[in-house]
């Protein structure tokens, strides 16, 4: 019964668990570990990345544009120098709009077009690691 009165439902939430449990208790409180989310952003980011290209006999190297999710700069910075590509083969717009979360990709794609970074016949690489430690890339020829 006690499991049933934690987690949110859209008949139960968090002004009637306050409400209702100690003040004391936290446990319903949101809470991120930046540091364990950055750690395995790195690690599932360049491994869903390197899949992609395996399975179609790709090199980090033949990618013309990474396009990364745009959570986190750092963790984008991170994957770039990871595999080595250039800054005129990464496009990042965080700083620009902050995140977009599911949106960030779309938006980048098409502002790295409107700049003319992608090209007919690139290879763009689009990868993800977001929400509910959720993780993809696709290779598109463009």
């Amino acid at each position: 019964e006690e499991l049933a009165l934690i987690g949110p439902a859209t008949t139960d939430w968090v002004p009637n668990y306050i409400e209702r449990n100690d003040p004391e208790d936290i446990r319903y409180y949101p809470y991120m570990n930046g540091n364990f989310v950055f750690k395995h952003a790195v690690v599932r980011f360049q491994q869903v990345i390197q899949e992609a290209l395996t399975q179609n006999g790709y090199q980090a190297d033949d990618i013309d544009m990474l396009i990364p999710h745009q959570a986190n700069l750092r963790i984008s910075q991170f994957i770039q120098k990871q595999m080595k590509l250039t800054d005129d083969r990464v496009f990042n717009n965080i700083q620009k709009y902050g995140n977009t979360t599911a949106a960030s990709i779309p938006l980048a794609l098409s502002e790295a077009l409107e700049e003319g970074k992608v090209k007919e016949g690139d290879l763009v690489c689009l990868a993800a690691f977001g929400s509910g430690f959720t993780w993809a890339s696709a290779l598109i020829r463009w």
